[in-house]
């Protein structure tokens, strides 16, 4: 069945004839223009500033709280030589911005050593230990800490105890109490108003290097880039001058590390795209730190050593194959454990690897639609990650119980915790109330805004030149998402190593697209059978054999009314999970897989019951309607043959007698039976004899003969009919008309 996972909400048109014009001046075709304006890009100064982002219009760095304390506290450690430790983060951002001021440390002469936290042995931020080793042991007397350190006080306060200042640049949420640091630098600090609040991690690090340098030095963007894209915070304002000009850093990036690993990743980096950093590069940074030490990733990406570059690489690369085969096995196991019937799902088994368990929770939320925990038990407590719906605040309902905790933090959409296990169904209870008090029992869709209906036409690769004039796409600049109706599939295969993956091509008014539907293989034969195919769709290009074609991208799809499918072919199997319509009664999809003996027995089982999906596999035990109810020559041969014997032995030569008569053996069955009905045979102790006195009577009399006949033609429309017209005969009944009551006109 096709099934919608999303809410569609079509963005009404909106037209202003005086931007259109302005826009076309610029450049601009009437789509994007429209995009624009309803994204909130409504005069000559948005537009101008959204289509051209320069450079020059980055903020002065100096308008971050702390940030002239800070460039005074590092320059004057430079000039004495002291210790300095860069403590990032282990993901794709932290490594970025570690990465980011490094290089720029280095190219001032500092004395300077990066540490990324591991996930497992020293968790996300300050870590006590960590800090007491490097100034203990190492001699560090500065800490720059880069993507973190907003919520370390323990650690910095022992910090700053030793004399050793602690300079945090961050831009996660802001705690009520901001740590004893030496400085803070962060574009929400509550003492200054800097422009812009939206930067990343690596996004501080870059105006600290700026500040720092009294430039802006151009060959850091392509790490900007990589984490800002990965970090997914809004592409607006100066995150989208710095991802603008950082892409085109990265397709030209000179870093030996970041080429090695394109190169395995099968990436071509002149043609890359925002989507190539988002799904491709950062993904497999990210898969260093969610499985093993992050540190290397600072030597693949400031590195000068080939050999050196090619090894992490290929690490970073089986680290990332690794960990998709550790997400599907935990995966497939906590979805084993899912009861729909709950309005929140808490998962939690000994074993599983939390560096993933985020990933998990977000694909079952994708594919249940609810609250979804995932947590490693080990050692009396539990650990992991919470994803959950639009309509649930996660942080709005567990942030009230911090008696469940022995950490928590994270915001609406995710969260993560540690807890004993035995408060485990306390929490589920707390999060289902929440979820019950909230939204009620009915699963509420996410929502899918559609930017324009559009014909199949319309989408040209002049179409999609338009668009890139849009481009970096992102959060609050995301990807145009447009509506077609109307479609009819003409193909569809398969395709990626395990089948996993849908393409399948659409017809619309003698215009033909393909589209790619990952994550939809099974689906093969509802998408080549389906009628009044609605999608959601974005834009790509499709390069093959020297040829550039439109490429739509699924991101929903739906069907009006009742969706019939046909699989009767011996090579197409019942759909994992769907009932039989003979032994369900409350379920959206069914299948009818073996046929009975009447149509109204079929009418009875469909009769005030509506289905969204139906399969018809139609299994026929006795298929009479091959061997058909018989010809008056072939009931004249058959009793002409048994007239010459006084006895038969039906028991054991009737399939000689089948043979000898060219008749099927079932329908042979059926004859005598009807035979046995107009007096024309006896039988006893499975011998027939003939009675030769008998009455004359036509074998159409026979009310077996009758039934036959109905169950012949009944057959007929289950193994050769359309499944419209099967569904339409078994919808008959209920759309019959009354009979007129005793004296009014029929």
């Amino acid at each position: 069945m096709i099934k919608t996972k999303y809410d569609w909400k079509l963005s009404p048109t909106v037209v202003d004839t005086s931007f259109l014009k302005m826009a076309k001046k610029k450049g601009l075709d009437e789509l994007s223009a429209q995009l624009l304006y309803a994204r909130g890009v409504k005069d000559e100064m948005q537009l101008q500033s959204f289509l051209t982002p320069s450079i020059e219009d980055l903020h002065d760095p100096y308008l971050l709280q702390d940030m002239e304390k800070s460039v005074a506290r590092i320059r004057q450690a430079i000039e004495n030589g002291e210790g300095i430790l860069i403590y990032g983060d282990y993901d794709a951002d932290g490594m970025t911005s570690a990465s980011i001021v490094k290089e720029t440390l280095d190219e001032l002469g500092a004395e300077s050593i990066v540490y990324l936290p591991n996930r497992f042995t020293d968790g996300y931020g300050p870590n006590l230990s960590v800090y007491k080793y490097f100034i203990e042991q190492e001699g560090i007397s500065l800490i720059l800490t880069v993507d973190n350190g907003v919520a370390g006080h323990e650690a910095i306060s022992y910090a700053q105890e030793q004399c050793v200042d602690v300079i945090v640049t961050d831009h996660h949420s802001l705690p009520a109490e901001l740590p004893e640091a030496f400085a803070v630098v962060h574009p929400e600090h509550p003492d200054a108003d800097y422009p812009f609040k939206h930067l990343a991690g690596c996004g501080v690090a870059f105006k600290l290097a700026c500040a720092l340098l009294d430039d802006v030095n151009m060959e850091l963007l392509d790490l900007v880039a990589i984490g800002t894209i990965a970090d997914m915070v809004s592409l607006t304002g100066e995150n989208r001058i710095l991802v603008k000009y950082g892409l085109e850093v990265l397709k030209r990036t000179q870093r030996l590390g970041l080429q090695e690993l394109a190169q395995l990743a099968g990436l071509d980096l002149a043609n890359l795209t925002e989507e190539t950093v988002g799904f491709q590069i950062a993904p497999r940074l990210n898969a260093l730190g969610r499985l093993d030490d992050p540190n290397p990733a600072i030597e693949l990406l400031t590195g000068f050593d080939d050999e050196e570059a090619r090894d992490i690489a290929q690490l970073i690369e089986d680290k990332n194959t690794e960990r998709k085969a550790v997400v599907q096995a935990i995966y497939e196991e906590a979805r084993t454990m899912v009861n729909p019937d709950n309005p929140v799902q808490v998962l939690a088994k000994e074993g599983w690897n939390p560096g993933v368990l985020g990933i998990v929770a977000g694909r079952l939320l994708e594919e249940f639609n609810q609250p979804v925990i995932v947590l490693n038990s080990a050692d009396g407590l539990a650990k992991g990650s919470a994803r959950s719906t639009e309509a649930v605040n996660m942080f709005e309902a567990l942030s009230p119980h911090p008696e469940l905790f022995v950490a928590f933090g994270g915001h609406a959409g995710a969260a993560g915790m540690t807890l004993e296990i035995d408060k485990l169904e306390d929490l589920a209870e707390v999060l289902g109330n929440f979820v019950k008090e909230t939204v009620g029992d009915k699963r509420q869709k996410p929502k899918l805004f559609l930017d324009e209906a559009l014909e199949l036409s319309q989408l040209t690769l002049e179409t999609i030149k338009g668009l890139d004039k849009l481009v970096p796409f992102g959060m609050d600049n995301r990807q145009p998402v447009f509506y077609l109706q109307n479609l009819k599939v003409v193909s569809a295969r398969v395709m990626g190593q395990d089948n996993s993956h849908l393409k399948f091509r659409v017809n619309q008014a003698g215009t033909e697209l393909d589209v790619v539907a990952f994550g939809q293989g099974s689906q093969v034969n509802e998408f080549l059978q389906v009628k009044d195919l609605e999608l959601a769709v974005t834009l790509s290009v499709n390069q093959w054999n020297g040829n550039t074609s439109v490429q739509l991208m699924l991101v929903d799809a739906r069907v009006s009314g009742v969706q019939l499918f046909d699989i009767r072919a011996k090579n197409l199997p019942i759909p994992a999970g769907v009932p039989a319509i003979s032994n369900q009664a409350d379920e959206d999809v069914a299948v009818v897989i073996d046929v009975p003996e009447s149509l109204e027995i079929l009418q009875d089982l469909f009769e005030g019951r509506e289905f969204q999906a139906i399969y018809f596999k139609n299994d026929i035990k006795k298929a009479y309607y091959l061997s058909g109810y018989g010809t008056r020559e072939q009931y004249a041969k058959f009793y002409k043959t048994i007239y010459q014997y006084p006895e038969f032995d039906v028991r054991y030569k009737l399939g000689e007698l089948a043979n000898y008569l060219k008749i099927p053996q079932i329908l042979l069955v059926k004859m005598v039976q009807i035979f046995e009905e107009l007096g024309f045979v006896t039988i006893s102790d499975g011998v027939m004899t003939v009675n030769k006195g008998a009455a004359k009577r036509h074998f159409e009399e026979s009310t077996i003969y009758q039934a036959l006949r109905q169950e012949v033609k009944f057959q007929e429309l289950m193994a050769l009919g359309t499944v419209q017209e099967i569904y339409q005969a078994i919808r008959a009944k209920e759309v019959a008309p009354e009979e007129p009551a005793s004296g009014e006109d029929a």
